[in-house]
């Protein structure tokens, strides 16, 4: 899953990268502060009593990336709110304390120190992408968290998250699958992590028999010549597209793109899937397909409906349920969920870690591929949902539920 840079940028729905909700000092809503008896037995570990578990949230509510993660707050309501009206796990509803990390660092770091140290929480779910400079101390402490992984985080049996790294040669196949062989790389900006990410998609898509020149193009909105870009798509040749870049900067290349001409017969990009994307640039996007690290809201079915239905009860505020960071907040909050039922009946944080990273089969009922999270960290996920923006670029359609780096589908 790409995150980096666009988890921090006001215009992306993802992704990332895949930044949440309201920040404070305490929860509220679905997750907020509340008890009922339940038949929970009263035990030692931090911020667990015989009716609740106090958890808490570090998230993104000012600063750069804020609006990308807006909707995550909710979708973690959403997943609470659903599990504390069935009698909350042993009998115990799980009430959550929020920080904001500011956007930085030293907020992310001052907001998690002061959720462990003055709130006592049992353990964490993050949605910033600036909890780097907290992960020593957390794990040095042996405090459980589940939500957006960034670099490091398979370094440490703490952390957990139902995605690490998605292999590339699922996007290959999605290509070739489209008759694509040869290959552009965008991006925004050019910063040298994104530029790492691209060169092992150039790498994997040279061994599955895929061209990959040009260079990789760099563009940002204001700054570029979308024109330009279109240009040397043009001149190299280019019948695909692999976008790691901005909605925004997508739809401008893809507009120079059209008035050029350009034939492409695949374009994706692996941030986007936002139904705000859709009303900013959505006639611009036409045909741009989006990789889904989860099941499609498109797909339907059981798991969809459930999640569809507790986002109307526990998080009513929220017009549009289909956001990607809401489905990641209710992920995230999930993965909690299951680690604290494999606690047991009296948690501690070890048995949390110890009994989560044994699961073997977690699929966030339905909503995730199956994956091991003994070994997460060092399997990138194999298969891959896609969407396509509508010709008319109103809606995303599914194309292909589940395409993997075998080369299977469906």
């Amino acid at each position: 899953m790409y995150l980096g840079r666009l988890t921090r940028h006001p215009a992306v729905g993802i992704v990332a990268a895949l930044t949440a909700v309201i920040a404070g000092c305490s929860g509220s809503g679905a997750g907020s502060e509340g008890s009922q008896h339940g038949a929970g037995a009263a035990c030692a570990a931090p911020g667990v009593t015989a009716d609740q578990v106090r958890i808490g949230l570090v998230y993104t509510d000012s600063g750069t990336g804020s609006s990308s993660l807006a909707s995550a707050r909710a979708g973690i309501d959403a997943r609470l709110g659903l599990i504390n009206e069935q009698g909350g796990v042993n009998g115990r509803r799980i009430v959550y304390t929020w920080r904001d990390d500011e956007s930085s660092d030293e907020g992310a770091l001052r907001g998690a120190t002061e959720l462990v140290q003055k709130e006592n929480v049992f353990g964490l779910i993050s949605t910033s992408s600036s909890l780097a400079s907290a992960l020593d101390g957390l794990a040095k402490q042996q405090i459980p968290v589940t939500g957006l992984v960034q670099s490091g985080w398979g370094s440490y049996s703490n952390l957990f998250s139902f995605i690490y790294d998605v292999s590339p040669e699922i996007t290959a196949r999605y290509i070739q699958g489209h008759q694509g062989d040869r290959v552009a790389f965008l991006m925004s900006g050019s910063e040298d992590f994104t530029r790492q990410i691209i060169a092992k998609y150039q790498a994997s898509f040279q061994g599955a028999g895929l061209s990959t020149n040009p260079d990789i193009i760099s563009y940002t909105s204001g700054v570029d010549s979308p024109v330009r870009v279109a240009q040397l798509l043009e001149s190299s040749r280019a019948d695909s597209i692999v976008a790691f870049t901005d909605p925004r900067d997508l739809a401008e290349i893809m507009q120079a793109a059209q008035a050029r001409n350009v034939p492409l017969v695949s374009v994706v990009s692996l941030t986007g899937y936002d139904h705000s994307v859709l009303r900013a640039y959505g006639p611009a996007l036409a045909n741009v397909a989006m990789a889904v690290n989860f099941r499609p809201f498109e797909a339907g079915g059981a798991p969809i409906e459930q999640y569809r239905a507790a986002m109307a009860r526990f998080s009513p505020a929220v017009v549009d349920p289909e956001q990607q960071f809401a489905m990641y907040g209710y992920l995230y909050a999930d993965l909690f969920i299951r680690g604290l039922q494999a606690a047991g009946d009296c948690p501690t944080r070890e048995g949390f870690i110890d009994g989560l990273r044994r699961v073997a089969d977690y699929d966030g009922g339905g909503l995730v591929e199956p994956v091991n999270l003994a070994n997460i960290a060092n399997q990138p996920l194999q298969c891959n949902a896609f969407v396509r923006v509508s010709p008319d670029g109103t809606a995303f359609q599914l194309d292909n539920q589940r395409v993997c780096a075998n080369g299977t589908t469906g």
